[in-house]
C-alpha cells in the first residue's frame, strides 16, 4: 500500500488545483507567507494520525529567464536565511513527472518573506537559483527531518512574465492548469517511497 500522502498548498487556488488532479490525497491550505506556513506545519505535527509522506504544491517566481508560466519546478534544495534543505525526493520526484510526459527543471528554489525588486532577484538567479516561494523552506524546518519532503511548484511570473502585469491572470490560469496536471505525479513519488522501504525490509 502506499504511504498516505499530505500536500500544503498557500492558497485556495492552489489547494483546488491539487485536490483536482490528486484525489484522496489529505490537501492542506497552509496560507501564504512564512508565519502561516509555521503555524501550519506544527498544527500538522499536533495531529494524531498524519500521512507519511509530505509535499509542498504550488506557483512560484521563476528567476531564470527560460522559464514560462506553467513551466513545472521540482526543488533538489531548499535555501531560506543562510540555511540549506537538500531534498533527497527530487530526483524520485523528477522521474515520476517525467514517466506521466511533463517535462521539469530540477534546481534550487529560495523561500522567501516579501516580494523581492528585480535587483534582489537577479542576485538569487547568480547564485544558482531557479525560482522564489514564500512557503516551503518554513515547511520544511518543521517537517523534512522526520518525512520524506518533497517540493513541486509551477511558474506564474518571472523575468518577461512580471507578477504586476495585464497578463497575469493569463498566465496564473495557465500555472493552475499545469499544477494540477502535475499533481498526479506526487502519488507516484509516495509509491516509490514505499517500494524503497519494502525492498529495504
Amino acid at each position: 500500500m502506499s504511504p498516505a500522502l499530505g500536500v500544503f498548498a498557500p492558497l485556495w487556488l492552489e489547494a483546488r488545483a491539487v485536490r483536482a488532479g490528486l484525489r484522496g490525497a489529505d490537501v492542506v491550505r497552509c496560507g501564504m507567507g512564512p508565519a502561516r506556513a509555521r503555524a501550519a506545519a506544527r498544527d500538522f505535527r499536533q495531529r494524531a494520525a498524519r500521512p507519511e509522506a509530505v509535499a509542498v504544491a504550488g506557483v512560484c517566481g521563476s528567476l531564470d529567464a527560460r522559464l514560462v508560466p506553467g513551466d513545472v519546478i521540482v526543488a533538489s534544495e531548499l535555501r531560506c536565511a543562510g540555511r540549506t534543505w537538500v531534498l533527497d525526493s527530487a530526483k524520485p520526484l523528477a522521474r515520476a513527472l517525467e514517466a506521466q510526459g511533463t517535462r521539469v527543471e530540477l534546481g534550487p528554489i529560495v523561500s522567501v518573506e516579501r516580494l523581492l525588486p528585480r535587483a534582489e532577484r537577479a542576485a538569487l538567479r547568480r547564485e544558482g537559483a531557479l525560482a522564489v516561494d514564500m512557503e516551503s523552506a518554513w515547511l520544511a524546518a518543521e517537517l523534512a527531518d522526520s518525512l520524506p519532503f518533497a517540493v513541486l511548484r509551477v511558474v506564474s511570473d518571472g523575468p518577461g512574465h512580471e507578477l504586476f502585469s495585464p497578463k497575469i491572470v493569463p498566465n496564473g490560469i495557465r500555472a493552475l492548469r499545469a499544477l494540477r496536471a502535475a499533481a498526479p505525479a506526487l502519488a507516484a513519488w509516495a509509491r516509490h517511497l514505499n517500494h524503497s522501504l519494502e525492498a529495504r525490509s
